[in-house]
């Protein structure tokens, strides 16, 4: 015989048992009635035996798992890992031997450029002193020239100022003249 709301059979159990199942119930926040279906409906998926504490089931279960994702692991590892991890380390290695290479080739480039900058920067000394003495000697032409044109335009003025008939004077003035030129 049916009751107003559908069901038929009762349960009956201790009051400790009522107390666990009220706490299990108000942990879960459902009415006692809706855990028990619950449990009832999880033990009737999973096939396990609430009675089994240990759950040997479920023990086995994970561990098979286990085995599967761990046999899977290795395989993945084997395939995929290992070849990656050989590849990056010959490919650092590769990398290292450029980067070696590289600065080895930039330090002898660098002193050799060092070394041509130094030879340049000599060259470059040199070129600097002999423009130098260039130009001294030229201003020295210039000052020759001026004193020269200086002593010139003096001995023509003084030899005619003379006049053409005394030719010890002229001769004097001549000499002078010469031994001032020996003098510049």
């Amino acid at each position: 015989m049916s009751t107003k709301d559908g069901f038929t059979k009762t349960l009956r159990f201790s009051v400790e048992t009522d107390e666990k199942l009220e706490k299990l119930a108000r942990k879960f926040g459902s009415s006692k009635f809706q855990f028990f279906k619950s449990m009832v409906e999880y033990f009737y998926r999973t096939k396990k035996d609430p009675c089994d504490l240990n759950d040997d089931v479920l023990k086995n279960t994970l561990s098979k798992n286990h085995d599967t994702y761990t046999s899977f692991i290795k395989t993945q590892e084997k395939i995929i890992l290992m070849p990656i991890q050989n590849n990056v380390e010959r490919m650092i290695r590769n990398q290292e031997q450029i980067v070696k290479s590289f600065n080895e080739q930039v330090l002898v480039s660098n002193k050799q450029m060092s070394d041509k900058y130094k030879i340049q920067l000599e060259s470059l000394s040199e070129s600097l002193l002999l423009i130098k003495a260039i130009h001294d000697n030229l201003e020295s032409k210039k000052r020759l020239k001026t004193k020269f044109s200086n002593l010139f335009t003096a001995y023509v003025r003084n030899r005619e100022a003379l006049g053409a008939f005394k030719i010890r004077e002229k001769d004097d003035l001549f000499n002078q003249t010469l031994k001032a030129l020996e003098d510049l």
